[in-house]
C-alpha cells in the first residue's frame, strides 16, 4: 500500500526522560505521524467515513502525550502507535517519529522513529 496521510510537527509538552531533573517539568516534544490507509474509497466517494479522521486521531494523540509520563522516547512512540492502531481500524500501519529538542547539548534534537503494522 502506498497511500499515506502525514501529520507533521505537532509540538506538545510532556514529562519525558530518565533523569530526575527531566521529570521535574514538562518538556517539548515534536510528533510526526505517517498514517498508512487505503485512500481509494475516499478518493472516489469524498466521504470521511471512507478515510481516517486525522483530526480525531490527532486530538487523541495530543491528549495522550500531554497526560503521559515516560522515561524513553521509544516508549512514547510505541504508545502512540498502539493507541492509533487500536482506535482507528482503517489504519493498516503507522510511522511515529518523536523528536526531543535540546536533548543533547550540541544537537538540535534527538528523535526516535518507529513503524507498526496491524497484525
Amino acid at each position: 500500500m502506498t497511500d499515506r496521510i502525514h501529520v507533521q510537527d505537532l509540538l506538545l509538552r510532556t514529562i519525558i526522560g530518565v533523569h530526575d531533573w527531566e521529570r521535574e517539568a514538562r518538556q517539548d516534544v515534536r510528533i510526526n505521524l505517517v498514517l498508512e490507509v487505503d485512500l481509494g474509497p475516499a478518493s472516489r466517494s469524498d466521504d470521511l467515513a471512507d478515510s481516517v479522521d486525522y483530526r480525531a486521531l490527532t486530538k487523541r494523540v495530543i491528549a495522550h502525550v500531554e497526560a503521559s509520563s515516560y522515561g524513553l522516547l521509544e516508549r512514547l512512540a510505541g504508545s502512540i502507535a498502539d493507541l492509533a492502531l487500536a482506535e482507528f481500524p482503517k489504519l493498516s500501519a503507522i510511522t511515529v517519529k518523536v523528536d526531543k529538542p535540546g536533548a543533547l547539548r550540541f544537537a538540535r534534537s534527538v528523535a526516535v522513529e518507529i513503524r507498526r503494522e496491524r497484525a
